[in-house]
C-alpha cells in the first residue's frame, strides 16, 4: 500500500478508502459523525460547566470536570475504535480472518445502539414519557447506574473481535498466495501425486 494516514482523523477517510466492505464504508460515515458529534457535545458541555463554576475553588468540581471528559472519551474511543483497527490493518497488511472489516462494523453498530439503550435506562424519571411498550418498560425498571452495562459491553465485544479475528488460525494476510499454494498443495495429493519418501529408485 503506497499511500498512507496520519493521526486519527486521516485514520478514517483511509479505512473508508481501502476497504472492501461497505458496512465498514456505511459505519465509517455514521461511526464518524457520531463520534464527532459525542466529541462536540462533551466539549460545548466542559466549556458551559467551567463557566459556572469558575469561581468555585473545590477539589470536587475539579473532579467532576476530570470524571466528564473521562466519560466523553470512553464513549467516543470504542465507536473509532473499529475504524482505527481496520486502516491500521490495511497499511500493515496484517493478517486477519475472513470478514474482519465486516465484522468489526458490526460491533461498532452494536456499540451505537448500546448508547441509545444506556441513555434509555440513564434518563431522569423527569424526562420519561409513559409508553405502553414493554421493551420500554423493563429498561425504565432497570437501576439507573445499570445503563452503563450496555455500552460497556459492546465495548468490550469491539476489542474481542478484533482480537479473535486477529489470533484466527485461518487469518492471512491480504493478498497473500499462502492459501491458494496450500489449495494446490491439498489438490495435487488428493489427484495421486505424493512426492517419493526417499530415493530416486534407480538400481
Amino acid at each position: 500500500m503506497t499511500d498512507s494516514y496520519r493521526g486519527v482523523f486521516g485514520a478514517i477517510p483511509y479505512a473508508i478508502r481501502t476497504t472492501d466492505s461497505w458496512t465498514l464504508r456505511v459505519y465509517g460515515v455514521v461511526g464518524g459523525l457520531a463520534a464527532a458529534g459525542i466529541a462536540l457535545v462533551v466539549t460545548l458541555g466542559l466549556v458551559v460547566w467551567m463557566g459556572e463554576t469558575a469561581g468555585v475553588q473545590s477539589g470536587t468540581f475539579l473532579f467532576s470536570r476530570s470524571l466528564y471528559v473521562i466519560l466523553g472519551f470512553a464513549a467516543v474511543a470504542p465507536l473509532l475504535a473499529p475504524l482505527l483497527f481496520v486502516a491500521r490493518r490495511h497499511r500493515r497488511d496484517d493478517p486477519v480472518a475472513a470478514g474482519y472489516d465486516r465484522k468489526l462494523a458490526y460491533t461498532g453498530f452494536l456499540f451505537l445502539f448500546s448508547l441509545y439503550l444506556g441513555m434509555i435506562v440513564s434518563a431522569p424519571a423527569g424526562l420519561r414519557e409513559p409508553t405502553d411498550s414493554v421493551l420500554l418498560s423493563a429498561l425504565y425498571a432497570l437501576p439507573r447506574p445499570a445503563g452503563a452495562l450496555f455500552p460497556v459491553a459492546a465495548a468490550g465485544a469491539v476489542f474481542w473481535t478484533h482480537y479473535r479475528l486477529r489470533r484466527s488460525e485461518n487469518a492471512e494476510p491480504e493478498g497473500s498466495d499462502r492459501g491458494r499454494s496450500h489449495s494446490a498443495g491439498t489438490s495435487s495429493e488428493e489427484a495421486g501425486e505424493t512426492p517419493l519418501a526417499g530415493g530416486d529408485g534407480s538400481g
